[in-house]
């Protein structure tokens, strides 16, 4: 009896593993912003994108299409973005993966990276736009370091949600 009742815990444990520390990862991403780095220019990848895009395209049945919404909204309240930016931002680009999606039967590597990258760009300009239309004055040319980190970024924060996510179904 006692073991049942412990089976039974653990499983809940596991199924709410499952379903909340992607979430939680992604969050925390985002959060990477709140360490107190000083930098003449922004060159910090957005680790809550780069956690996002490697969940949906490790596991593109994890999350609905709708996630962007909460999940970009924490980002613009962690990382002090105009509220709404990352919210559309996210959502347009989980939107285009989802029509990529159905346009293609498989993906590999390199065409993940890729998608990551185009996503990576159209996500740090579409801020950068932004954040100059409510009031900021920067050219594109001092983001292309953050975009080009970001994109060589975007593997070991894959591999590290592919670790993670081996943990999540264990």
């Amino acid at each position: 009896m006692r073991q049942a009742i412990r089976s039974d815990r653990e499983e809940r444990v596991a199924r709410l593993r499952g379903q909340i520390l992607p979430a939680i990862s992604t969050v925390l991403g985002s959060a990477v912003t709140l360490l107190p780095i000083v930098a003449a220019a922004p060159i910090l990848p957005p680790f809550g994108l780069l956690m996002l895009l490697s969940w949906r395209l490790i596991r593109p049945e994890l999350w609905p299409i709708w996630v962007g919404i909460p999940l970009g909204l924490a980002d613009d309240l962690l990382s002090g973005q105009p509220i709404g930016s990352a919210v559309l931002l996210w959502t347009l680009v989980l939107l285009g993966i989802d029509q990529l999606d159905r346009r293609t039967m498989f993906r590999d590597y390199w065409q993940d990276w890729l998608i990551a990258a185009a996503a990576i760009i159209v996500c740090l300009a579409g801020g950068l736009l932004t954040a100059n239309i409510t009031g900021g004055h920067t050219e594109f040319a001092v983001i292309v370091p953050q975009i080009l980190f970001s994109v060589l970024a975007y593997p070991i924060v894959a591999r590290f949600c592919a670790l993670l996510d081996r943990w999540r179904l264990s």
